[in-house]
């Protein structure tokens, strides 16, 4: 039986897919959650529309990122740390501190979107990666500095 997903399914397709599964799996589990619809002619012009719809919103949504991810750029913070001796670190900085140097700069950024590419132990300069969309990363500076 041929269905149109109205849902990402894992190992089986994307929104807006034509899928063909088994009767009894299209029956009892798709079509009774609203995870699928039957792959009508009226419902695959329906589902072209919204994907059409769905394309323009992402396009608008990844420009308005990279907007933000220009500016993002510009942005450099200092992150004042307590050294020993040997001028290291007592402990590594964390996506949490970054956040908050950024946040004190003025823009909100969520920690999970932060991408070390190895634990900042040390003084000196960094880049430091931001997902502001899933295709978009801002590359902010990090100055990491001895109180």
């Amino acid at each position: 039986m041929k269905v149109i997903l109205s849902q990402n399914i894992d190992r089986l397709g994307e929104i807006g897919d034509v899928v063909n599964v088994k009767n009894g799996f299209a029956r009892n589990f798709l079509i009774p959650q609203e995870r699928a619809c039957l792959a009508t002619a009226e419902n695959l012009k329906r589902v072209e529309k919204q994907k059409a719809k769905r394309e323009e919103e992402m396009a608008d949504k990844k420009s308005k990122a990279e907007e933000f991810a220009k500016k993002l750029s510009g942005v450099s913070c200092t992150l004042n740390v307590e050294v020993n001796d040997l001028e290291k670190l007592y402990g590594a900085i964390s996506e949490t501190d970054i956040a908050k140097a950024i946040k004190d700069e003025g823009f909100e950024i969520d920690k999970k979107d932060i991408t070390i590419e190895k634990p900042i132990e040390e003084l000196g300069i960094f880049e430091v990666g931001i997902r502001v969309h899933p295709e978009v990363i801002a590359k902010v500076r990090v100055w990491v500095t001895k109180k």
